[in-house]
């Protein structure tokens, strides 16, 4: 049955198993272990950007497409909800479903058009295009504010359900207030779970098997029969629409998005960074990287703080770990991380496990 839900794409490590099932397990109890807004904050942030990662790993990691417009279409995704949520007087499901659909027809017609004229020229060169498109779509949605606030983005009512001051019950259940905050947040939960569960298949389908072969050697791939650009340019598209879904779900959560929540470069890195650290071709490495990169950008300087309390009045140690200082941590654990996991977190172990299997 669990074979079969994960596509046969087991995660041959013992360790990388405990790790998914720990991963898992501490998300979809995070309301009730771990009471608190922040809490819950970073756990919705994850599930995000697990799907958005995920999504940009069969671009990258499967196909060997490196893009930076896949920022864009998580934009669109945010947008697609945003405004049609703040054109509603009181938004249901059907004004979220409007605007989902919306979003995903524009990401299409997007991907489409990009796809079919850039992916025939150079990696170089069309990770340039992609990047000269991003900025162009951020400048778009900074000055359209009729459309997208501008700026100042847009503020917006989500479904009754979703709603923090809807309450299903007066009492709080096992520690956590069962709320439109924690009916939304459980909504992120399932969605993230079928969308990581459907990009499973597809890259173990044999459509993810051709991307493989493409990413290897694409004059191989095409000289057995394959058309290597409408491959590519179906993988751009399927990256795309899931980035789109991801984007729809940080609206959703969020109840707010603007040029900076969605589109913004730092986003962009921050994916690039989950992938070399998760692991590049493999859908558990957004997980893994994804939970790891979140945690150490909001609670390492939490840490900090505990740890310059106890090095107080040491003048070098001090201001080392001093809590302004917890992005130079943060890079140097980036570094460490690439310089001992090579192949990432979820490579290093498969290895790991594979070359202990052939010592026994």
């Amino acid at each position: 049955m669990i074979r079969s839900l994960l596509s046969h794409d087991l995660p041959r490590s013992k360790w990388l198993a405990a790790l998914l099932i720990l991963c898992v397990l501490g998300l979809a109890l995070t309301p009730f272990i771990f009471p608190g807004t922040k809490a819950l904050n970073v756990a919705a942030k994850i599930l995000i950007f697990i799907v958005l990662v995920a999504s940009y790993d069969l671009l990258l990691g499967y196909t060997g497409i490196v893009s930076f417009a896949h920022t864009m279409f998580f934009g669109i995704g945010a947008y697609g909800v945003a405004i049609a949520c703040s054109r509603a007087e009181d938004p249901g499901w059907g004004t979220v479903l409007a605007g989902v659909g919306a979003a995903l027809a524009v990401s299409l017609v997007l991907s489409l058009l990009i796809g079919l004229f850039s992916l025939r020229v150079k990696a170089i060169f069309f990770a340039m295009i992609t990047m000269a498109v991003a900025a162009a779509f951020l400048t778009l949605a900074s000055q359209l504010s009729e459309f997208t606030g501008g700026e100042d983005g847009l503020s917006f009512k989500v479904p009754e359900a979703l709603r923090p001051s809807t309450e299903y019950l007066e009492e709080p259940f096992l520690g956590a207030m069962i709320d439109g905050k924690f009916a939304a947040y459980y909504l992120l939960l399932v969605a993230t779970v079928v969308l990581v569960l459907l990009l499973l298949r597809i890259v173990n389908s044999p459509f993810g098997r051709v991307l493989q072969a493409i990413r290897e050697n694409d004059f191989r791939a095409e000289a057995i029969g394959y058309r290597t650009v409408v491959y590519r340019t179906l993988s751009n598209v399927i990256a795309a629409m899931f980035a789109t879904c991801a984007g729809a779900l940080l609206a959703l959560w969020l109840r707010y998005n603007g040029p900076d929540t969605s589109l913004s470069l730092e986003i962009m890195l921050d994916i690039l960074l989950i992938v070399v650290i998760g692991g590049m071709g493999t859908i558990y490495g957004a997980v893994i990287g994804s939970v790891l990169f979140v945690l150490a950008q909001n609670y390492l300087q939490d840490l900090m703080k505990l740890g310059a309390g106890a090095v107080e009045g040491i003048p070098v140690l001090s201001q080392l770990i001093a809590p302004d200082r917890w992005l130079l941590w943060m890079g140097l654990l980036f570094v460490l991380a690439v310089y001992h996991f090579p192949f990432g977190v979820v490579g290093r172990l498969r290895l790991g496990s594979a070359a202990k299997k052939a010592r026994e």
